[in-house]
């Protein structure tokens, strides 16, 4: 399917706001991450139904799918950011209109349960999206200055992304070598409840990107079988894993392998390059990544090049 690229963001260009998902805990983050984004010089449009909660959705799937569909079919509307993630996107994938999507294409941000959203929408429309902050899980609460600036450069510039920088003098490797590809992923438990429907992105020769958080050591070596068990592991040419963050078990009297063991247990023996604590995830340090865009990877030198931009 062809790539298609959103176009890039400019100052006054109005920036909507829906929440697919779940609602935050304090309403109140709703506006502060609307303000932030006004103090910035943007225009913002709030979904209909935003703040409206429905057990842990943010709302009935009808509403929050008419945001959804509101905010494609805006002209005016240039981006789309997601409130914040939780649990929710996954009941929407069959009731998208896709069409809109493509005949709309702009620039969708979010994270964690935003991966399948994402997914969806590379693999019905091709649309290039962001794997980066949302508004009350970010721009609400004391944006980092790292963040911020990779944020903005993703949406707003149609210049090569070109070698990430981070905070470390290079990333550490599981296996070296050198690979590229288009990057896809995100969330693994989201992920891995796409595994059988239409919306599983096509994997072969593509750089897997994976991240977590709050899951016990046993449930990452679910997730990482499952991917195993369904072959992922003898398609893709790479594996970026971002932070798995929390993912450890508190009780010190319950057996358990530690995280690295699984990651070692799954990994150390497969072909192609994987490096491992990149920034990105439920960290306040993280890289925005324009899921579909082409990548190179090197695991030799512990760096990650985006060959292209993800706006045009």
């Amino acid at each position: 399917m062809r790539v298609i690229k959103p176009k890039r963001l400019t100052k006054k260009d109005v920036i909507g706001i829906i929440s697919p998902a779940s609602s935050p805990d304090d309403s109140s983050l709703i506006e502060k991450g609307v303000i932030y984004l006004e103090k910035l010089g943007y225009k913002v449009k709030v979904g209909n139904h935003v703040g409206k909660s429905n057990g842990y959705l943010a709302g009935n799937d009808e509403e929050r799918i008419d945001d959804f569909h509101q905010m494609f079919r805006d002209k005016l509307v240039k981006a789309i950011i997601c409130v914040r993630g939780g649990y929710g996107a996954v009941r929407l994938l069959d009731k998208i209109d896709y069409r809109i999507v493509r005949n709309n294409p702009k620039i969708f941000v979010g994270y964690s349960e935003i991966t399948a959203l994402q997914m969806a929408i590379l693999n019905k429309t091709g649309l290039i999206t962001f794997a980066g902050p949302m508004l009350t899980s970010d721009f609400a609460n004391d944006i980092s200055p790292y963040t911020e600036e990779n944020f903005w450069r993703n949406i707003t510039s149609n210049k090569k992304i070109g070698k990430l920088k981070h905070p470390y003098e290079k990333l550490p490797a599981i296996i070296k070598g050198k690979t590229s590809g288009s990057i896809v992923g995100g969330n693994l438990a989201v992920l891995i409840s796409l595994i059988g429907t239409e919306f599983f992105p096509d994997l072969k020769k593509r750089i897997l990107l994976l991240e977590d958080v709050d899951e016990k050591p046993y449930k990452v070596d679910r997730y990482l079988n499952q991917l195993r068990l369904n072959k992922v592991f003898k398609q893709i040419s790479g594996i970026i894993l971002g932070r798995f963050v929390d993912c450890n078990e508190h009780d010190p009297d319950k057996k358990t392998l530690t995280l690295g063991e699984i990651i070692d247990d799954y990994f150390h023996k497969l072909n192609f390059p994987i490096i491992y604590t990149f920034p990105h995830g439920h960290i306040k340090d993280k890289i925005t990544i324009p899921i579909g865009t082409n990548v190179k990877m090197n695991a030799n030198t512990g760096t990650v090049e985006f060959t292209e931009s993800g706006v045009r």
